[in-house]
């Protein structure tokens, strides 16, 4: 009989399961409702859809007894059309039948993507300008009328970046605000930071609700991520500027005469995808040129582009000549982890730049080992400490496994107590920040990290000595632990290095491709500075062990991700924007990805973290070059129609595509992925071709934006067995001739299998159109 009540059991486990389904199924929760394009002529119009239509609509769906819930929580009517509700799954699935709605998603939760990389982008890599032209003569006589908005945790706005001395009156076509809130007046914005927006924040389920409280009501930044952002795109000159005297030198955004508006839509638990909407939404409305997004999906849980926040709010604005930047995303090195993949999206790596920041390990045999990290210790040559390995030291019952990662629980407390302890990175679960808590808590005096994969990118451990080291340095240290019965050690402070080579490198951290949405299109599309960038940050009086005794807190910190990769080319994108008026998101694109570099401050090829030559999925085309991108010679125009042949070649159909941009607009006939490679992009990416099949050609048209007579030839290179034609290979403009289409084919019969990069150049003897393509054979 015990086999009869094992199977009573698993029927009410089974009745129990689908009960709780069915009403969680009814459980009211945040969704988005996208409704497509909200003007049939995309001009930016207040106020097209009005709030009535879309509660109207609710009110058919939501039952009587309910009617609370008639209710909206964010309305978009400006870039486009649509609105965010509580509703149940069942009322979604409804929604989602009704004419002119295009899709209906949960409200997902975006993550963030957490000087002298200006200089070092403009002149220590080489990237000058024409002869005729200085980034400094192009910064201070450019238009002062761009504006970028920054949609992130808000801004710090007494940071000495957002100054608006010698800045001209405010734009005429500025129609933003500056809200005030409890702790934010309006008289915080100025000709600088000409706008400010916040919204209400909801909580999430195991949110630290203190933190989101706090961040409610105020534009006012109390993460730091949004400060330091901003004043990477466009904080103005400040001298003098360092963290606690690591990086000294002045300050500066990459177009620091543009405007900035602050769109508060996350707070340190993450950002809500139906906020950030309505922050583009507002954005376009207000008057930006270009938005800047520091955020992104989970490589893990990536949706479709229809219902994607982000790639949803960029395809309107983008529209509405509205440039949308974004990180990649912070998932690296593993390929397939890109975020933001959509074409209308700018989606940017991060490098790091030619500046390390070292701390010295003593050993008591008098070994020397350079480790890197941030710290402000004060530990000196003259005192050595006990150290240990956290294997030899772990707590009653812990696995060696956990004690020599330092996991939480794992070390014996009296065993390290005034000692520097050594720990691995075996387990990348546990981060550095978590296991320097551990070896704090067990009130050891010193960290030593041993760890291959992330000792590009600094750590900053405040006061507490720390530093991280390679494998090989790693072993001759733990050779010397077990080599004497008093192993001793010292980690001096941090001290700068300065001309670092080689730079740039790709970063660890950063996500690469190729997109695991569709592989016809190359991403990231640029790399740019994203390691150890030292910008404005909140002065935080109450962290502990961050600041150094005697110091003041700091109005600059030093941060690392693609997040601030991406505001270095929204500055970039707005200076060339300030240069060229009248240039669409997909001539500025084009411009940046066609003079990038492909090589590094040692005049060789671009690699990555590992020392290995970098290619296209983890550079893009390569590391972006400003001042060059102001006269790239050509440029690819990627229009309306591209991205609408796009969204029926990825699959979607004729009534969707229609909706989203209220046209007559026909998907082509016998739509397929593989006919994404043409729609006119500034890369190729092919996701396959077989070896067996006739070349596969791809079309392309560039548009000359440089002198009206010029003659561009075509040079390839290509990988061994790989055949890359160019029909014409000659490109010949005239006053009558400013935009030509041409060919280029693949035949892989003797290529070897999996991908191929290589290039086509464009040249006239003045400008270098580089294009960069990505084959698959099979």
């Amino acid at each position: 009989m015990e086999w009869l009540q094992q199977f009573l059991n698993f029927l009410f486990l089974a009745s129990l399961l689908i009960s709780t389904t069915a009403i969680s199924d009814q459980t009211p929760k945040h969704y988005v409702v996208y409704m497509g394009n909200s003007s049939p002529n995309n001009q930016r119009v207040q106020g097209q859809i009005p709030e009535s239509d879309h509660l109207q609509l609710l009110s058919s769906i939501i039952p009587s007894e309910e009617s609370e819930r008639i209710a909206l929580i964010h309305h978009f009517s400006h870039a486009f059309s649509g609105f965010s509700a509580m509703l149940t799954e069942s009322e979604a699935s409804a929604l989602s039948g009704e004419n002119g709605v295009v899709s209906v998603f949960p409200d997902p939760m975006l993550e963030l993507h957490t000087t002298r990389s200006w200089d070092f982008l403009e002149s220590d890599l080489g990237l000058k300008a024409p002869h005729y032209v200085t980034s400094k003569t192009l910064i201070q006589n450019s238009s002062i009328d761009s504006i970028i908005g920054v949609i992130d945790t808000g801004i710090w706005p007494e940071s000495p970046s957002f100054r608006d001395e010698g800045i001209g009156e405010i734009p005429s076509r500025w129609k933003g605000v500056c809200m005030e809130g409890h702790d934010f007046k309006k008289s915080n914005c100025n000709r600088k930071l000409i706008g400010a927006r916040f919204y209400n924040i909801e909580a999430t389920p195991g949110s630290n609700k203190t933190q989101i409280e706090a961040s409610k009501g105020s534009p006012r930044d109390s993460v730091g991520h949004g400060t330091h952002t901003a004043s990477i795109a466009a904080g103005v000159y400040v001298k003098n500027a360092s963290y606690y005297g690591l990086a000294l030198g002045t300050a500066r955004g990459g177009s620091p005469s543009t405007r900035i508006a602050a769109y508060k839509t996350c707070s340190e638990e993450g950002c809500s995808g139906a906020t950030i909407l309505k922050a583009i939404d507002d954005a376009v409305k207000d008057g930006v040129d270009v938005i800047s997004i520091s955020i992104g999906l989970s490589s893990l849980f990536q949706s479709d582009f229809l219902s994607d926040p982000i790639a949803i709010g960029a395809f309107h604005a983008e529209q509405m000549g509205v440039m949308v930047v974004c990180s990649a995303g912070n998932d690296g090195p593993d390929p397939f982890t890109v975020v933001n993949t959509a074409p209308w999206i700018f989606t940017i790596a991060a490098s790091n730049i030619d500046r390390n920041f070292q701390s010295t390990i003593i050993l008591g045999n008098g070994k020397y080992f350079q480790g890197t990290g941030i710290n402000f210790s004060n530990l000196t040559h003259s005192k050595m400490h006990n150290l240990v390995f956290g294997e030899q030291v772990a707590a009653k019952f812990a696995p060696a496994s956990e004690a020599r990662n330092c996991y939480p629980g794992s070390l014996d407390y009296n065993k390290i107590a005034g000692n520097i302890v050594v720990c691995a990175n075996d387990d990348p679960t546990v981060a550095r920040r978590i296991k320097k808590l551990v070896v704090q808590d067990g009130r050891a005096i010193g960290l030593i990290l041993i760890d291959e994969d992330n000792r590009d990118v600094p750590f900053d451990a405040g006061v507490f000595p720390f530093t991280e080291v390679g494998n090989l340095e790693g072993h001759q240290i733990l050779q010397y632990i077990n080599s004497t019965k008093n192993p001793t050690a010292t980690i001096l402070p941090t001290t700068e290095v300065v001309r670092y080579k080689p730079s740039p490198i790709v970063a660890s951290f950063s996500s690469r491709g190729p997109s695991s949405l569709t592989e016809n299109i190359l991403k990231p599309d640029v790399m740019a500075p994203g390691t150890g960038i030292l910008a404005a940050m909140i002065p935080k009086n109450n962290d502990q062990g961050s600041v150094p005794i005697g110091n003041k807190p700091s109005l600059f910190g030093i941060k690392s991700g693609t997040s601030m990769a991406c505001p270095h080319v929204t500055g970039a994108a707005a200076f060339i924007k300030s240069v060229h008026r009248n240039w669409s998101p997909s001539m500025i694109k084009s411009a940046l990805m066609t003079t990038a570099t492909n090589y590094n401050n040692l005049r060789k090829p671009l690699t990555n973290s590992s020392n290995h030559i970098a290619d296209p999925h983890e550079i893009g085309v390569g590391e972006i070059n400003p001042v060059k991108a102001l006269y790239p010679g050509l440029v690819f125009e990627t229009n309306i129609k591209d991205y609408l042949r796009f969204l029926c070649y990825f699959g979607y159909s004729q009534k969707k595509v229609r909706s989203m941009f209220k046209t007559n607009f026909d998907c082509p006939k016998n739509s397929s992925e593989d006919l994404i490679s043409n729609i006119n992009y500034p890369s190729i990416s092919i996701s396959t071709l077989k070896r067996q099949q006739k070349p596969k050609v791809i079309t392309r048209t560039v548009t000359n934006v440089g002198s009206p007579n010029a003659t561009y030839t075509a040079k390839v290179r290509s990988p061994e067995g790989l055949v890359v034609k160019v029909i014409p290979n000659k490109l010949v403009f005239s006053e009558s001739v400013q935009r030509i289409t041409y060919k280029v084919s693949f035949y892989g019969k003797e290529a070897n299998g999996g991908y191929n990069f290589g290039s086509l150049t464009w040249l006239d003897g003045h400008h270098y159109v580089h294009t960069v393509f990505a084959v698959k054979v099979e």
